[in-house]
């Protein structure tokens, strides 16, 4: 079988602070209208959890299947990246209907405290928010661990948070020891690292999950996290695309495409990438086999290292995606890890 664009079956998650709007996305939510999904897991290949094919004739087989048994067609030189071998990103769509917990993800490894943790680094590009609504990405400047510690006792963590306005089309970097939140009101695409290590500071006086205090401030980067340069935007326009750098760091690099309908190009790729569909839609043909695969509005495709040099999209609509792709240093082992 040779490779093509692959799309996987939305795994949804129930969290606590969720709600229905991933239905509007076109996500199938299991449970009746009050039941709270927060997540669509779009693309993950963890050692525990593997993502679904759903097109084409890979129909039925996980993604971690598919990179065991072609590993150059599908992930080429990320092949060791991850140290299960997966693949070195998990994609999301999240709903905060209510406020995420104030949490801390792991800067290392720690073996000690917590065997089980492994760095995680994320991007969040905003999709749709509340008017009002914040994200809480960073500390002031000057707060201390006993600043924070004396704040979780009086419930006034928020007043140490750094709240930056929601906006749709604004990108946030998200480096692991970030104390952060996504507001009540916000719709997100999620570029991370693939770990599942969060450690909750405070959870806005709710009771029934965990808090991880010392694991948290064992690894809290104190202050504003310095995303300057991995939030620095450029662009680079042309008569029928326009291409926009939102987020770079030495994990992922994260870039908006406009293109016009009735345009199309080659894809140029010799290692993978992922796209996030915003609006439009189109086609990726010129593929081994006579394949072609069509792709819409809030589709999540992973494009494979090894399409071949004719592979091409063209567009039905004006269409606008997110394209994630990888740094080119990150090829060995432990390159994508912290």
């Amino acid at each position: 079988m040779h490779p093509y664009p692959f799309r996987f079956e939305p795994i949804p998650v129930a969290k606590v602070w969720g709600g229905r709007f991933l239905e509007s996305l076109g996500r199938l939510l299991p449970g009746d209208k009050d039941q709270p999904i927060g997540e669509s897991w779009e693309l993950v290949d963890l050692p525990d959890l593997a993502g679904t094919i759903v097109n084409g004739p890979a129909q039925g087989r996980n993604l971690a299947e598919l990179r065991t048994s072609m590993p150059d067609s599908v992930i080429g030189d990320l092949r060791t990246a991850e140290p299960h071998g997966g693949f070195p990103l998990l994609v999301k769509y999240l709903h905060a209907a209510d406020n995420l917990s104030i949490q801390v993800h792991p800067t290392r490894q720690m073996p000690d405290s917590d065997p089980t943790a492994i760095p995680k680094h994320e991007a969040w590009y905003v999709l749709h928010a509340e008017p009002g609504a914040v994200i809480y990405k960073g500390l002031k400047e000057g707060t201390t661990k006993e600043d924070i510690r004396a704040a979780i006792g009086s419930d006034s963590l928020p007043d140490l948070m750094l709240a930056v306005p929601a906006r749709p089309g604004e990108c946030h970097y998200l480096p692991a020891g970030t104390c952060h939140a996504l507001g009540a009101g916000v719709v997100v695409a999620e570029v991370q690292t693939p770990s599942t290590t969060t450690y909750r500071l405070w959870d806005w006086g709710r009771t029934e999950r965990e808090l991880h205090l010392e694991k948290a401030l064992d690894c809290v980067h104190l202050g504003p996290p310095d995303v300057r340069d991995h939030e620095r935007r450029s662009h680079v326009g042309g008569v029928f695309t326009t291409v926009s750098k939102l987020c770079s760091c030495r994990f992922f690099t994260i870039e908006k495409v406009r293109m016009s309908e009735g345009y199309g190009q080659e894809i140029p790729y010799d290692r993978p990438a992922v796209w996030i569909v915003l609006e439009g839609a189109g086609r990726i043909g010129g593929l081994l086999e006579g394949l072609e695969v069509s792709f819409r509005q809030w589709d999540v495709l992973l494009i494979p290292a090894g399409m071949g040099d004719d592979a091409r999209v063209d567009l039905d609509q004006d269409t606008v995606w997110l394209d994630v792709q990888f740094p080119r240093s990150a090829t060995r082992s432990g390159d994508l890890m912290a």
